[in-house]
């Protein structure tokens, strides 16, 4: 059902708790929830394989692979997708490392520990760079988004062992409100 944006207006409709965008015409709401970002973490021999940001935003900056789920693939699969568009990596999950939310711009990230399934990766068309780097060559400075800095501390915590139950936000910023120039890095 196709319908014209000019008609929506912000209004709460009955039966609901908050203002929704609205049709005015026959009442459909237009939910807006939450995008959902799918990655991993890729441990090779004891170092983790980071991507230099060709896009915005934080273009130029460090991440790990990750990025928007599409419609039709399950977590596992777009995580293996992102890193194969970042990285150009075959990737094995080992399981989930870390559920964040970050409610200041609307995601939930889903980030897997993982490990190449195949050799080799390189630079694919998000990614200006890609390398390895050990823990004390960590560029944290220039790390895109404070769940990067979040996850890598989760990974080296877990270490090789069980995973356990994924990590969640830390403690000082339980909903992902602080912006990167703000987080304790």
């Amino acid at each position: 059902m196709a319908h014209d944006t000019a008609r929506f207006t912000r209004i709460t409709p009955p039966g609901e708790d908050r203002e929704r965008l609205t049709c005015g015409d026959c009442g459909y709401i237009a939910y807006e929830n939450p995008k959902i970002v799918v990655g991993s973490v890729v441990g090779v021999e004891g170092k983790v394989l980071l991507c230099r940001r060709a896009i915005e935003p934080r273009r130029g900056f460090w991440t790990i692979p990750a990025g928007y789920m599409e419609l039709g693939e399950t977590v596992e699969e777009g995580a293996r997708r992102e890193a194969q568009e970042e990285a150009c990596a075959d990737l094995r999950l080992d399981g989930v490392l870390a559920v964040y939310s970050i409610a200041r711009i609307g995601q939930v990230q889903i980030l897997f520990r993982a490990a190449l399934a195949s050799p080799g990766f390189a630079a694919g068309p998000e990614s200006l760079e890609v390398r390895l780097f050990a823990w004390d060559e960590i560029p944290w400075a220039e790390l895109a988004f404070p769940s990067v800095h979040w996850v890598l501390r989760a990974w080296r915590e877990a270490g090789d062992g069980p995973l356990g139950a994924p990590r969640g936000n830390p403690p000082e910023d339980r909903r992902g409100i602080t912006p990167l120039a703000e987080a304790a890095l």
